[in-house]
C-alpha cells in the first residue's frame, strides 16, 4: 500500500475474512440494565454489539493507517434468550467486497443453540476526509 493515505486495494480484503468474539453474559449485559425490555437476558442491543465486532475484526487487521470501516447497515434477528452467566459467541465471516464495501453474514450462538444472525455492510473510509465532515457538521447550528 502507498503512503497517499488512499483508500486500501480491495484486492487485500477477501471474502473468507472471519472472526468470532465471545462474552461470558452479566447484569449489565441484560435487556433489564440496558433499557430495551424488563427481562434479566442477554440484551438485543448488546448482542447487535458483539456481532458488529466480530465484523469489524474480522477485516482490522488489513487496514492501512488511516483508514478505519464503519457500519452502515444491519439486519438481524434475536431469536433466543441466553441467560445471565451463558457464554455467547457471535461470529461474521466477510462475503462480498464491492469497491469500499463489506458485507458480512452474521451469526450467534450460546451454549444451547443459535441466538441470532443475520447481515452487516460496512464501508471503508478516510479517517481524515471523516473527521473533517465531522468537524464541519459540528460547524452547523439549528
Amino acid at each position: 500500500m502507498n503512503e497517499r493515505n488512499e483508500l486500501a486495494d480491495p484486492g487485500e480484503i477477501k471474502p473468507g475474512l472471519k472472526a468470532t468474539v465471545e462474552i461470558v453474559v452479566g447484569t449489565r449485559d441484560t435487556a433489564a440494565h440496558v433499557g430495551s425490555g424488563k427481562i434479566g437476558v442477554l440484551a438485543t442491543p448488546i448482542l447487535v454489539t458483539l456481532l458488529e465486532s466480530a465484523a469489524l475484526q474480522a477485516v482490522e487487521r488489513f487496514m492501512p493507517a488511516g483508514q478505519q470501516t464503519v457500519g452502515t447497515r444491519l439486519d438481524i434477528s434475536h431469536t433466543a434468550a441466553t441467560p445471565v452467566g451463558m457464554r455467547v459467541r457471535a461470529h461474521a465471516e466477510l462475503t462480498k467486497v464491492e469497491g469500499r464495501k463489506l458485507t458480512f453474514r452474521l451469526h450467534a450462538e450460546d451454549a444451547v443453540e443459535t441466538i441470532g444472525g443475520g447481515m452487516h455492510e460496512r464501508l471503508i473510509i478516510s479517517v481524515d476526509r471523516f473527521d473533517q465532515r465531522m468537524q464541519k457538521k459540528m460547524g452547523v447550528r439549528e
